[in-house]
């Protein structure tokens, strides 16, 4: 040929057109995606008993274990309530036994004819309705009881204590969220792939995961489900579903389905929600 610069350039176009086509076919095949969070379980921590905090032994972002005490509320109403009740309940258990004593008495009397049918019926109701009264006094003396152990909230699993603004001496309300515990066995990956590389992703596939400002510790992870529907923007859907973004495409934007990826290798780092993640599909 006389001019082989002509034939170096159409061959570097043609091996750089098959290598971009081999990245596109892997990409597609084998997908991936930078668009990837750390997610976990969030467990609001609230009071089931109304007053004011009188201690908490713990500190903002604190490991706990299930069972430690995260912060106690004032007792002393509760008790006050415990004691009355155990008080009432001996009240009705001696009109119990009062009541019982004279239906045996009216019973005994009745049959030997000395008393009428009337005078032991009402013995009889009589010691119905102490019956109830204590079996009601005896509700109302657990009720206070467990009352009172609401006074102390404990964690409920494993965790990290976060974003935590409270302090000795607030008064909190029945429900009134205080705390966020983050369930330390609930770590798993949301990542986000393109409509067109979802028939490529299937449960149980493996996952090579790669946190960002730590690319040189990958972890293994498996996928476990993906999403049924993204939230749309006519109001098709209801907004339960998740709301993302579409990106840049070249001719149409197609859409990103949520892909949850569980972790099954042991990551070197600690993970925290909102992580920015890589995730690849490996698929054999």
């Amino acid at each position: 040929m006389k001019n082989p610069r002509y034939l170096v350039t159409l061959v570097v176009v043609v091996l750089a057109m098959v290598a971009a086509l081999a990245m596109y076919f892997r990409y597609i095949t084998r997908p991936w995606t930078r668009d990837a969070q750390v997610r976990a379980n969030v467990i609001g921590i609230a009071p089931r008993v109304a007053g004011p905090i009188v201690h908490i032994p713990i500190q903002d972002n604190q490991p706990v274990k299930k069972g430690d005490l995260l912060f106690e509320i004032d007792p002393a109403t509760f008790q006050s309530a415990v004691d009355n009740a155990a008080a009432k309940l001996q009240q009705a258990q001696a009109a119990q036994v009062q009541a019982q004593q004279e239906f045996a008495r009216q019973t005994k009397l009745y049959e030997t004819k000395v008393t009428d049918l009337q005078d032991y019926q009402n013995a009889q109701d009589e010691y119905a309705s102490a019956v109830a009264d204590t079996a009601a006094a005896t509700a109302t003396l657990e009720n206070a009881k467990l009352n009172l152990s609401y006074t102390k909230v404990f964690a409920t699993v494993d965790g990290y204590m976060t974003n935590m603004n409270t302090s000795v001496g607030q008064y909190v309300n029945v429900g009134q969220q205080l705390l966020a515990l983050v369930d330390a066995s609930s770590f798993w990956i949301a990542s986000y792939f393109k409509e067109t590389q979802l028939k490529h992703i299937q449960p149980g596939d493996k996952a090579m995961i790669t946190l960002m400002g730590h690319e040189s510790q990958s972890f293994e992870g498996a996928v476990d489900s993906v999403a049924w529907g993204i939230f749309l923007q006519d109001g098709a859907t209801v907004d339960l579903l998740p709301d993302v973004s579409q990106t840049i495409d070249w001719v149409r934007l197609p859409n990103r389905f949520p892909v949850r990826v569980q972790i099954t290798g042991q990551p070197s780092m600690p993970l925290r929600i909102g992580q920015t993640v890589s995730v690849s599909i490996l698929r054999e």
